[in-house]
């Protein structure tokens, strides 16, 4: 991986290729594994796109998964030939978290990191921005961006390196966030806190985050699924 230089950060995006029935599988049903797979597709984009957005910043996408089978792989696949790409390693989310932050420390040592997933495509270059901002502030060595299903949608450090204290920390739990919150104090780190954000992994969910961001692709993908789609499934549940 090449870095350019740049005052910004470097901004991870760890990303899953969106393939049809190993992503959003809690949105089926009601869809089906390919609109799901639709959805995801055009979170990523927008999520790139927000980190590719950010003045001075070096976006780098952290990816797993098989391209060749995901949906949109043809405009993603252009996406990434332009930008640097890096695989994800380890053997739990908490360990690839960690290698993405080191492996971007070795290819410029000293330049602080922000993490960013694929599940909240609202998330926007000025939200980005201002979490940098609160990284750089003084009295702060990390900040964290809690999730409303108790997780985290954003992790920015200034020592990339300290990526290692969360790298045991159990992931995709209601109190993953709490947890990681606790490593990172734990390990002597000043944690500034972003505002909270909900992440896309039901069909709620992703009504609300369309909703929430408009413009985006994301927005545009739920806008095109069959009409009634989700506000049948929210119905269903509430009966």
């Amino acid at each position: 991986m090449t870095l350019t230089g740049g005052t910004g950060p470097v901004v991870l995006v760890l990303a899953k290729a969106p393939e049809p029935g190993r992503v959003k599988t809690r949105l089926c049903p009601p869809l089906t594994p390919d609109q799901a797979a639709d959805l995801a597709a055009a979170a990523l984009l927008d999520s790139i796109a927000a980190a590719a957005a950010v003045p001075g910043a070096q976006p780098v996408v952290v990816l797993t998964g098989l391209l060749e089978r995901a949906a949109r792989r043809a405009e993603i696949g252009a996406v990434l030939r332009a930008m640097a790409v890096i695989s994800q390693r380890g053997d739990g989310l908490g360990e690839r978290i960690a290698a993405a932050h080191r492996d971007a420390d070795a290819a410029q040592p000293g330049r602080r990191t922000l993490q960013i997933g694929m599940d909240t495509p609202q998330v926007d270059a000025a939200l980005l921005r201002a979490a940098d901002d609160a990284l750089t502030a003084p009295g702060v060595d990390a900040v964290l961006g809690p999730a409303v299903d108790g997780g985290w949608w954003a992790l920015g450090l200034r020592n990339p390196l300290d990526a290692a204290l969360i790298a045991d920390v159990p992931t995709s739990r209601d109190d993953t966030g709490r947890l990681t919150l606790a490593a990172l104090r734990a390990g002597g780190l000043r944690v500034h806190l972003l505002p909270e954000l909900s992440d896309v992994d039901t069909a709620a969910d992703a009504a609300a985050v369309a909703a929430a961001a408009p413009r985006s692709r994301f927005a545009a993908a739920v806008a095109s699924l069959p009409m009634g789609t989700l506000e049948r499934h929210r119905a269903e549940r509430r009966a």
